[in-house]
């Protein structure tokens, strides 16, 4: 009796570390997202300022 309970205890902790593990990865990815957002907003707010450099950068690459 205390060995199935044991199992079945077992069994519980192992379903519920499995179902951490997507849990995790879901998060990852939200994270993900919302990085690239943030980074698509300041691209497209600082759109002068990063042409700019852009250009800067590709003057001094072309002048060597």
């Amino acid at each position: 009796m205390v060995a199935e309970r044991l199992r079945s205890g077992l069994e519980r902790v192992r379903r519920g570390l499995a179902d951490e593990c997507g849990q995790g990865t879901t998060e990852y990815a939200i994270l993900v997202g919302v990085l690239v957002v943030i980074a698509i907003v300041a691209i497209i707010a600082f759109r002068d300022r990063v042409s700019s450099l852009w250009q800067a950068i590709a003057d001094g690459i072309n002048s060597l």
